[in-house]
Order: C-alpha cells, then sequence, then structure tokens
C-alpha cells in the first residue's frame, strides 16, 4: 500500500494554466520574493508572450513555476523563497522522471545555477544562449550620452533636433494611445510583418500591450515630430534598481527617431533606477550592432540546465 500512495503523489498532475490578468498579482508576488534583472521576470512579459507562445504557469510547493510546452516539459527556474524553490525542484524532477522525459530548466541566470549547483554540486550542467542575454545599461549614461564611445549618439540626437525642431515628448496615457495604436499599425504595413511570423507576433504583442499598458501596469513615452507621432516606447520596473524597456518603435524615415526616444524615454521615466534592461537581441547581427553601440555595462545571461551525463 504505501508502495501505491508514493506513486500516486509523484505521479500527481500539476495545474499549468495560462497566465490571465487576474493572475497578476499572485505572479507579480512571487517574482518580488526572488528579484533578477532578466527580462521575463514581470507579470507584463509573461502575460504578453503567452499569447504567443505555450507557456503556462502553477504554483508548486509555494514557487512560482513556469512551464514551455515548445521544450517538451522544461521549467523556467522557480522564483520563491529559496526552501520553496528548492522543494518546486525536487517536485519538478520526479515530476519529469514519472514522464519519462529529461529533466530541463530554461531561462536560467548565473545566479541561479548558483544555487543549484550549492544544492547538487555536479548534478546539472548549463549552456549559455547568447541571443537570449539582456542588455543592461547604466541610465546615466543613456541619458547624457557623454563620453568619447557615445560621441556618435549625441550626433544623432543633435542632428534629429537640427532637421525637427517641432518635436516634443509626452508620456503615454488615455490621451495618446490610439495614435500610437495607429502609428504601430502603419509601422507594421511599413516593414512587412504580416510576412515574417517573429515580426508579426512582435507586433501583437507590442499592439496588445498598448490597450492593456495600464492593467499590466506599464509605462511609455511618445515622440512627436510636427504634431504626428513618430516613435514610442513602453517598459516597466522589473526590480528594486532596474527598469526594461520591452518595446520601442520609431519610424525608420524620422532621421534619429530611435536614439531620440530612446534617450527622452530614459530622462523622462527611468530616472529612479540605476540600469536599464533593453533586452536581448534575438541573434540578429544588426540589432546586437545597435545594442553593443550602446555600451553595455553588463549582459544577463540565461541559458539551458540539463542534468549531466553518468
Amino acid at each position: 500500500m504505501p508502495g501505491k500512495r508514493e506513486e500516486f503523489i509523484n505521479m500527481e498532475e500539476i495545474a499549468f494554466k495560462r497566465p490571465e490578468l487576474e493572475d497578476r498579482e499572485i505572479i507579480s508576488s512571487y517574482f518580488a520574493k526572488a528579484p533578477s534583472r532578466s527580462c521575463e521576470r514581470t507579470f507584463a512579459n509573461v502575460y504578453l508572450w503567452s499569447r504567443r507562445y505555450h507557456v503556462k504557469y502553477a504554483i508548486v510547493e509555494d514557487a512560482l513555476v513556469f512551464m514551455d510546452d515548445e521544450y517538451a516539459l522544461a521549467y523556467a527556474y522557480p522564483a520563491g523563497d529559496a526552501p520553496a524553490v528548492k522543494c518546486a525542484l525536487e517536485r519538478l524532477m520526479q515530476y519529469s522522471k514519472d514522464r519519462n522525459v529529461p529533466f530541463r530548466l530554461y531561462n536560467v541566470t548565473p545566479e541561479n545555477f548558483a544555487q543549484l549547483e550549492a544544492w547538487y554540486p555536479g548534478r546539472f550542467q548549463i549552456e549559455y544562449d547568447r541571443d537570449e542575454a539582456d542588455y543592461v545599461y547604466e541610465t546615466e549614461k543613456l541619458s547624457t550620452l557623454a563620453g568619447k564611445k557615445l560621441h556618435g549618439k549625441r550626433n544623432h540626437i543633435n542632428k534629429f533636433k537640427s532637421l525637427y525642431e517641432d518635436w516634443n515628448y509626452e508620456t503615454l496615457s488615455d490621451d495618446n494611445v490610439e495614435e500610437c495604436f495607429q502609428m504601430a499599425l502603419k509601422w507594421r504595413n511599413q516593414n512587412g510583418c504580416e510576412e515574417d511570423k517573429e515580426k508579426n507576433a512582435e507586433m501583437c504583442v507590442t499592439l496588445n500591450a498598448l490597450r492593456l499598458f495600464q492593467e499590466l501596469g506599464m509605462v511609455g513615452g511618445v515622440l512627436r515630430v510636427q504634431g504626428e507621432i513618430a516613435a514610442f516606447c513602453i517598459g516597466e520596473p522589473v526590480c528594486e534598481d532596474t527598469f526594461v524597456v520591452h518595446i520601442e518603435k520609431a519610424f525608420s524615415d524620422v532621421e534619429g527617431a530611435y536614439p531620440m526616444i530612446n534617450q527622452q524615454f530614459v530622462q523622462h521615466e527611468c530616472q529612479e533606477y540605476q540600469y536599464v534592461n533593453r533586452e536581448e537581441d534575438t541573434g540578429a547581427e544588426g540589432l546586437r550592432k545597435a545594442k553593443l553601440s550602446y555600451r553595455p555595462v553588463f549582459l544577463v545571461e540565461k541559458g539551458l540546465v540539463t542534468e549531466c551525463e553518468a
């Protein structure tokens, strides 16, 4: 009988579900227990991208766990107090074993892996994915663009100001969000999103972020040129000292619009934070070059954890 009871416990299903707006408080509360600068550790990011990918969550042993179907039963590193995280890991290892699938963890940071290694020395290995590393910058440097290394960025800003004297910055609000929505639709048409699945998915996230920016607790900034919206930016705090920029869109034919919205948004919305996380480059060569040109102070590395072969 004890054996049967143990088998029942081991095979018990974990009730994973898709994040919904009403789950914001509980998910955010677990993220707060395990602060991280990783861009994935916010409710808005989880909610918006779960509409595109098959990400679900559950509370396991009083820790927050996300599961991605695309990885065939892989889990994000649990969020919560350390004892609960260890219990959750034990449960997930058994859960995977019972289903005859390898135990895997994704989006694991070096800090996460150090904790895992302390609990299970030599049992696991990690492979970091450079394409998924977040770029983190000093807020002051993005605001001032001071120094020789950012001289080119200051030139772009000065060129923008000389070309477009009639410009202004606004905080995203109910008064201008619909104009941003229409600008995003125009941007989508200009950038071939319909023919590119990834671009189209990103645009769906952008439109939903605009539509739900207040419900998701996000902050936005808007750049106008001659009264028309030329760029906008949306983000939120990810931890006590870091603000994460999730979305940034600008018309390419407005010269300098990207560096201008980048600087203005940081100057107006990010000053209480030491760092700004501008997310990963997904391996895109042009995007990587652009993100490196702003001189990140460090990267938030993330990798896939698997068990070492015996």
